[in-house]
């Protein structure tokens, strides 16, 4: 996968008190909530690109620090098999999970045309 490829689309960031990082997301940085499922987790539109706020242990594959970057990709299926496909650690309809050398999670997502 060539670096001009992806796009970076979004960034998430888990939070044990989620209500409490909505309020300064929203309240002291001034950002619009773009959609929320309650007490899962809150996104907000940021420029270009998304902040997500989720809550810990909402999903069953936890980042080591507890962040995510999210990349959009033109093809999804030739990335992952110029990155090897043996590096996916979970994956769906548009979109896999692979791992960074410290396990953060690195979410490439199909492009949407």
């Amino acid at each position: 996968m060539r670096p001009n490829d992806a796009r970076l689309a979004g960034i998430e960031l888990y939070f044990d008190d989620l209500a409490a990082a909505k309020k300064f997301y929203s309240e002291t940085l001034g950002l619009e909530i773009a959609g929320e499922e309650s007490g899962h987790h809150v996104q907000f539109q940021s420029g270009a690109g998304f902040v997500c706020l989720e809550r810990k242990g909402a999903e069953s594959y936890p980042s080591k620090d507890k962040a995510a970057l999210f990349f959009e990709v033109r093809n999804l299926d030739a990335a992952l098999s110029a990155i090897g496909n043996e590096k996916v650690v979970q994956a769906g309809r548009g979109w896999a999970v692979l791992h960074d050398p410290e396990e953060h999670n690195i979410l490439l997502l199909q492009k949407s045309s």
